[in-house]
């Protein structure tokens, strides 16, 4: 397991134990976090598991693949550190992770 704290837009902090080997955004969906809806379940079809990656875990979660980075397109308000959640598998070096919502889903 890994912990991940999803902070929401409001600056509510809830931590959960992510399953080693699936990804942060079936991690918020298995765990009833707000903020990630996820219409297209994790096949990169679409922007609605928008998060932001705190600073500290950047290169950690590496960067966008080019699909990932057109779907971003059409996210709200994207930021030098948005991911699609669905695109960052939960591996043990992600223990800690921190991300944030965005004010709403595009």
């Amino acid at each position: 397991m890994a912990k991940i704290t999803y902070i929401d837009a409001g600056g509510i902090a809830r931590p959960v134990d992510g399953e080693i080997g699936s990804t942060v955004m079936e991690t918020a969906i298995k765990n009833g976090v707000p903020g990630i809806e996820a219409e297209c379940g994790g096949a990169c079809a679409c922007s609605t598991c928008h998060v932001y990656v705190d600073e500290a875990w950047r290169e950690k979660t590496g960067e966008p693949s080019p699909m990932e980075e057109d779907m971003l397109d059409f996210a709200f308000d994207v930021k030098p550190n948005s991911r699609l959640s669905c695109q960052i598998k939960v591996t043990e070096a992600l223990d800690g992770l921190v991300v944030t919502t965005p004010e709403r889903q595009a």
